[in-house]
């Protein structure tokens, strides 16, 4: 897979959901969140399936199995949160 240079800057080492927000961890230290509200997917979503999420890309998106979405690191820090 090829990644562009400024996907590759921004890095996840951790994501989690929490009291309705989800919360990235980036390899910089520098933490970020957002509230599941914006993603029409994840606001529709149990507890269960916003806590069963996964880095992929070597970090560089978040992926909720049980719901068939993702979202890149890049487009979270730009404010794309999906449709």
């Amino acid at each position: 897979m090829k990644y562009m240079v400024t996907e590759l800057m921004h890095k996840a080492k951790k994501a989690w959901y929490a009291s309705g927000s989800i919360y990235v961890l980036l390899e910089d230290h520098k933490q970020l969140s957002f509230p599941v509200s914006l993603n029409q997917k994840l606001s529709q979503a149990s507890e269960e399936q916003l806590k069963n999420l996964e880095l992929i890309c070597n970090g560089t998106g978040i992926h909720w199995p049980d719901l068939d979405e993702d979202l890149s690191i890049l487009g979270v820090l730009e404010g794309r949160y999906g449709n």
